[in-house]
């Protein structure tokens, strides 16, 4: 039997698309690892998959939360929460090797984890890439200044590999093509909310969302009576962003504010610990943990961070949305979804305050039928695609045909 790893680090929405494209795999017959924090042991396992730990046994939300919360600038916070991941995963190296020897492809994901060790191994890759704008587009024409600034930032985007490259005798990289795969890079988009560049090189594939629909949910009486009670509530999903070090009950009194001054009923997910001493009003609920493939369902719109997992999820079951980024990729995606007209404009995290979402929530009441019935209609476009079965295939047209190569050599 084919066997397959993979390793991914961070929050839950750095792991959940792998937890998909493994269980396709699994399902087409292929034998796969997928190795994580050992935090992620129980959700990973849950869907059947063959979980590895990896690095230290932490709760990665919580540590996150208490990095973040030592600055109160998100996009500085959000750079020293990934230095402490890429620290692990280059101290980690080492258990990644071993879990890649014996293996006969290594599906190298957006953190590039096992593609320095699989090139060591002599072992297959296959790229996964989140965020287009790391796609490299070759032959495109750009300014010179531009280039310098591009062969800069990629120098500071390879650092953390070459420090792993010599753990093993090579030398540092003059381009990241060293660590990307030659053959397949998959990207997990619908080929219905983003168009490819024409200077992508042809091994760079769109395949449709990674997701699954989830086995009906059933919330609990408390949350159901609440969503019986009146009409949809907005549905407040900052996901990583949400968790706390500690309280942060000013950040929660401007959305539950603005909620009662615009008279938005609302579901509000995280903020777990300032809740715990938190009085919500009547029109207000905290559900903590529900999937969004539910709960995204029973929403009028929702406010999001506009992370890769809520920004698909939106999308996927139809509801509009309020970005609220606060790094760069997720402005990347908050961007996308008002070129589709399914948000409104976006709020920068470092603009945050209860008059902006005041105002961006009278903004979606106003333009909210059309705004509805654009995210419905990429829905439905978006379920023709099956973005798990189109990578398991191309995954099979690669590996098999490089198989081949090599035997008729």
């Amino acid at each position: 039997m084919t066997k397959i790893a993979m390793f991914t680090m961070g929050t839950r929405g750095d792991v959940q698309p792998y937890i998909y494209l493994s269980q396709g795999l699994v399902k087409a017959g292929y034998d796969v690892t997928l190795g994580s924090h050992p935090c992620w042991r129980e959700l990973i396992e849950s869907y059947g998959i063959h979980f590895e730990p990896i690095g230290p046994d932490i709760n990665i939300e919580e540590e996150a939360a208490v990095i973040r919360g030592k600055s109160s600038n998100a996009v500085i916070s959000m750079i020293r929460c990934m230095n402490f991941i890429m620290k692990i995963i280059q101290a980690s190296s080492n258990e990644v090797y071993k879990l890649c020897e014996g293996k006969d492809l290594i599906v190298v994901t957006h953190s590039k984890m096992g593609a320095v060790e699989a090139g060591v191994l002599g072992i297959p890759t296959v790229d996964v890439t989140l965020q287009t704008e790391m796609i490299p587009e070759k032959g495109k024409p750009v300014r010179f200044t531009d280039k310098i600034i591009g062969i800069l930032i990629g120098k500071k985007i390879n650092k953390p590999y070459d420090k792993i490259r010599r753990q093993y005798g090579l030398k540092p990289m003059k381009t990241g093509d060293e660590i990307r795969s030659d053959k397949l890079n998959l990207i997990p988009v619908s080929k219905f909310v983003l168009e490819p560049s024409p200077y992508w090189e042809s091994k760079n594939m769109i395949t449709g969302y990674w997701y699954e629909e989830e086995k009906e949910y059933v919330p609990d009486e408390r949350l159901r009576r609440f969503l019986d009670s009146g009409e949809a509530p907005a549905v407040l999903a900052l996901g990583a962003m949400s968790f706390e070090s500690g309280s942060d009950k000013a950040k929660l009194d401007m959305f539950v504010n603005a909620f009662r001054k615009t008279g938005t009923r609302a579901v509000i997910q995280g903020f777990t610990k300032t809740l715990a001493g938190y009085d919500l009003p009547d029109t207000m609920i905290a559900c903590g943990s529900v999937p969004h493939s539910w709960l995204f369902k029973q929403g009028k719109f929702v406010i999001h961070h506009c992370g890769f997992g809520t920004s698909a999820s939106s999308l996927i079951y139809g509801i509009p949305s309020i970005p609220i980024p606060h790094v760069l990729d997720q402005l990347s995606f908050a961007m996308q979804l008002e070129k589709l007209d399914v948000a409104t404009k976006h709020i920068d995290a470092k603009d945050l305050s209860e008059a902006a979402l005041v105002a961006a929530i009278e903004e979606m009441n106003r333009t909210y039928s059309a705004r509805k019935q654009n995210a419905l209609s990429i829905s439905g476009k978006i379920k023709t695609e099956d973005g798990i079965g189109e990578a398991v295939r191309l995954i099979e047209s690669y590996y098999f045909d490089k198989h081949n190569f090599a035997v008729n050599l």
